[in-house]
């Protein structure tokens, strides 16, 4: 578990293989990944990297994604 950032993505965008994909490819960290059947999956081991560059916020609907320091 990560001691700095946490990130939740509601289950509507971690299901939608589009916004998986946006999502994993707008993070520079590589907060998130593409896992089976497009699902959304956040890679624990890389929150800490976190820049809070605000782009996966930027790149989902709104409320959609939560970035907590």
């Amino acid at each position: 578990m990560a001691l700095f950032i946490d990130v939740e993505v509601t289950p509507e965008v971690a299901s939608d293989p589009h916004l998986a994909a946006k999502l994993t490819e707008v993070c520079p960290v590589d907060i998130f990944a593409v896992g089976t059947g497009g699902a959304l999956e956040i890679v624990e081991a890389n929150l800490d990297e976190c820049v809070l560059c605000r782009l996966c916020i930027d790149a989902a609907p709104q409320g959609s994604v939560t970035v907590r320091k």
